[in-house]
């Protein structure tokens, strides 16, 4: 059975814009509740795999409510005989190592808080664009920046938890045990300079409900631009090309299947797949 639990606080982005006063203390403290409470999930063997500030929510109105953790569609049982390995999550918080199709562990709720922390200090995201295929090269490369002007009032501390949370190497990012226990979170480090009117300006800009309400998940995305990390098989149809040589063209039959006679009229064939090869995104174009 499941136990479910009202939350009427609303959600973590309205309360950040609604705020007159927004530290980057502010932010190591919400931090801080999510870590303990990944830390009780991921002791219990649970991996959330989803998560994302529209997950995080407010248990009540009052100021000092505790954040709560939401929508468990998507969290599995760690170790529970079967290798997390499906690409699933949202774009732009999933961890590299899902998108490269890898095994993974509870890890990829670590570099979600990395991608969560980072956005609490400065209202965008590390990785955008509106192109999946685009968007998903740079999660995979781990490739963000500290833009000026936004992160030069940010503690470099700050700046440090953010870099061991989105460590592209999962064996080496921190787990919530460690988080829990650097500077930024534990000691005294986070800055108490107001950063709100900046952050709440970024998050209206980048996160309108309209936007991130509508986020797909990563297994669609991938599909919808054609962005193949693994291809079952690639249908061909050839008037001038035997079967034989198309496999050999193709790299083998376990990659082709021929089609016997020509397509229908209203039949949708792409021109071009992207697949990953070898950590780098290429466009194949076949004619024959």
């Amino acid at each position: 059975f499941c136990l479910e639990e009202s939350v009427s606080g609303g959600e973590l982005f309205d309360r950040i814009v609604e705020k007159g006063f927004y530290t980057e203390r502010d932010a190591s403290q919400l931090i801080q509740q999510i870590l303990d409470a990944v830390k009780y999930l991921h002791d219990m063997g649970i991996v959330h795999r989803d998560l994302k500030p529209e997950n995080l929510l407010y248990y009540s109105m009052d100021e000092d409510s505790k954040i709560m953790i939401s929508d468990f569609g998507l969290s599995k049982i760690e170790g529970s005989g079967s290798v997390m390995s499906t690409a699933c999550g949202t774009p732009g918080y999933v961890a590299p190592e899902v998108l490269a199709q890898k095994p993974y562990s509870k890890a990829v709720d670590c570099w979600s808080i990395g991608v969560i922390s980072y956005i609490l200090l400065c209202g965008y995201p590390p990785f955008y664009d509106e192109n999946d295929a685009k968007l998903f090269e740079q999660i995979l490369k781990a490739e963000y920046e500290f833009d000026s002007p936004y992160w030069d009032d940010i503690s470099d501390s700050a700046k440090d938890f953010i870099c061991h949370m989105m460590e592209k190497d999962p064996m080496k990012r921190y787990t919530c045990e460690q988080a829990l226990q650097h500077p930024w979170i534990c000691g005294d480090t986070a800055l108490d300079k107001n950063i709100h009117e900046s952050v709440s300006a970024q998050i209206k800009k980048n996160f309108a409900k309209s936007k991130w309400k509508t986020a797909h998940c990563v297994h669609s995305a991938l599909l919808s631009v054609h962005c193949l990390i693994s291809v079952s098989f690639i249908l061909v149809y050839s008037k001038r090309l035997m079967p034989q040589l198309l496999c050999a063209i193709c790299g083998g039959c376990s990659w082709v299947r021929v089609w016997r006679g020509p397509p229908a009229t209203n039949t949708l064939i792409y021109s071009h797949l992207y697949i990953f090869i070898q950590g780098s995104w290429e466009c194949k174009t076949c004619k024959f």
